[in-house]
């Protein structure tokens, strides 16, 4: 219960932060776009909003996956995070697309000598933004990996495509001063791209957390390793795994003397079953069975 708690707590912090800051830069970068007639940091500061929003939906989904065992749930609600995951990324996908449908209709207009000059505001806050955006992408990273939590992780590389997003403003914006105001929504355009592709990245990962995916190999075997490290085991026979959110369910069959007592194998098992629980603390739930050799 006390990790739990302390999931959840790490989570929220690390999540209120996210929100104060994106909200600050939403504004920031609102105000410099329409004061330096940017059209691609106008886009990024939508980005930065839909960065709040997002945050908001990790945090619900953050409560809901470490809400303990109920009759209901026995298996916990951990899966509930990936929800907030795939919710994420699909928000995400549709802010690229739209940023990305209008950079495309102002590059198909033509007419690129009505595209306003961007003013070195707007050059200011891109600045600004790949710094913050950067340095809150480490920042939630660090604390994702610390508390393996996917939904801090997808908010993580959320911030990490607006810090790329705005190296495409600010190269768009600098462009445009330059006397190639083109290059102002063809950067929305490269906005979109990084947005779509860390969408892919998040949404694909949830998933598959969600459809019971098996553990990488060198998980499985270092998990019969540990098996047959046990006093007793003569042999594995079976081994499934599947990642339950960010939580490890592992069936095992494992070979013990076929002439003992039932109380001596179970004696085994229950070693196993401990080891593991123990040297794997990304393990939920093990059931171990005994076949006579």
């Amino acid at each position: 219960m006390d990790d739990i708690k302390d999931y959840e707590k790490v989570a929220m912090k690390v999540s209120k932060v996210s929100i104060a800051a994106n909200f600050v830069l939403t504004v920031l970068k609102l105000l410099a776009g329409v004061l330096a007639h940017s059209g691609a940091m106008v886009s990024d500061a939508i980005h930065s909003a839909s960065d709040v929003f997002s945050t908001i939906v990790v945090i619900v989904g953050i409560r809901i996956s470490s809400k303990a065992s109920d009759k209901d749930h026995p298996y916990g609600h951990e899966r509930m995070e990936c929800v907030a995951a795939i919710v994420l990324a699909t928000i995400l996908a549709a802010t690229g697309l739209g940023i990305g449908y209008s950079a495309v209709g102002k590059i198909a207009g033509g007419d690129y000598a009505q595209l306003a000059v961007p003013g070195m505001l707007a050059l200011l806050a891109a600045l600004l933004s790949i710094i913050v955006k950067e340095g809150m992408y480490q920042y939630t990273r660090i604390y994702a990996k610390r508390i393996d939590s996917g939904a801090l992780m997808a908010d993580a590389w959320h911030h990490r495509s607006d810090a790329l997003s705005s190296v495409g403003a600010l190269i768009g914006i600098a462009g445009a001063r330059m006397g190639f105001p083109i290059l102002d929504p063809v950067a929305s355009v490269v906005i979109c791209f990084f947005i779509e592709k860390a969408a892919y990245e998040i949404f694909m990962d949830a998933v598959d957390k969600m459809v019971d995916k098996a553990c990488d190999d060198e998980v499985e075997t270092a998990l019969i390793e540990c098996a047959l490290a046990q006093s007793g085991v003569l042999g594995v026979d079976l081994l499934q795994t599947r990642v339950f959110g960010n939580k490890i369910y592992v069936d095992i069959e494992i070979r013990v003397n076929g002439e003992m007592k039932l109380r001596e194998a179970h004696g085994i098992a229950e070693r196993v079953h401990d080891a593991i629980e123990q040297n794997f603390p990304k393990v939920k739930h093990i059931m171990v069975h005994e076949n006579p050799a």
